[in-house]
């Protein structure tokens, strides 16, 4: 069954992904923030369809929203070598380190996944080299 959720007109094009950070609170009173807040928090998604449906929206600049069909996608992350099996549902930790620098800081940190929230490992990619010596893998969550 599809997921269909309200994008702004101009991220409404198949293959657009998104993340998806939670409600506007100025939407709170819309009679269609049901249908943009459907979406599960911290999740990364990909527009896979455009329906016809356009709604005014005040929130994205004067612009309108389009609906949308999405597939939830999984994201990129390093967790913990005890953490990384497949398939298994963990509590995502997240990393301490405050390196900017580092060229993994991305997959250390990534866009929407929260710390104490469970995810499931859906593939294990192999270990991470980490500058501070902390035994790391590549995994993607779901």
């Amino acid at each position: 069954m599809a997921q269909i959720t309200l994008v702004g007109k101009n991220q409404a094009k198949i293959g657009t992904e998104f993340f998806y950070l939670g409600p506007i609170e100025e939407c709170a009173d819309c009679k269609f923030n049901k249908v943009c807040f459907n979406l599960e928090l911290g999740a990364k998604y990909k527009v896979t369809e455009i329906r016809l449906q356009e709604h005014e929206c005040h929130e994205f600049d004067g612009d309108s929203v389009t609906a949308v069909e999405v597939e939830k996608l999984c994201t990129r992350a390093s967790v913990g070598k005890r953490q990384a099996m497949e398939g298994s549902k963990i509590t995502y930790k997240g990393s301490e380190c405050r390196n900017l620098s580092c060229e993994k800081y991305n997959i250390c940190h990534p866009i929407g996944k929260i710390p104490g929230e469970k995810y499931t490992v859906q593939k294990v990619e192999g270990d991470l080299d980490c500058p501070l010596g902390e035994k790391l893998v590549l995994v993607d969550l779901f």
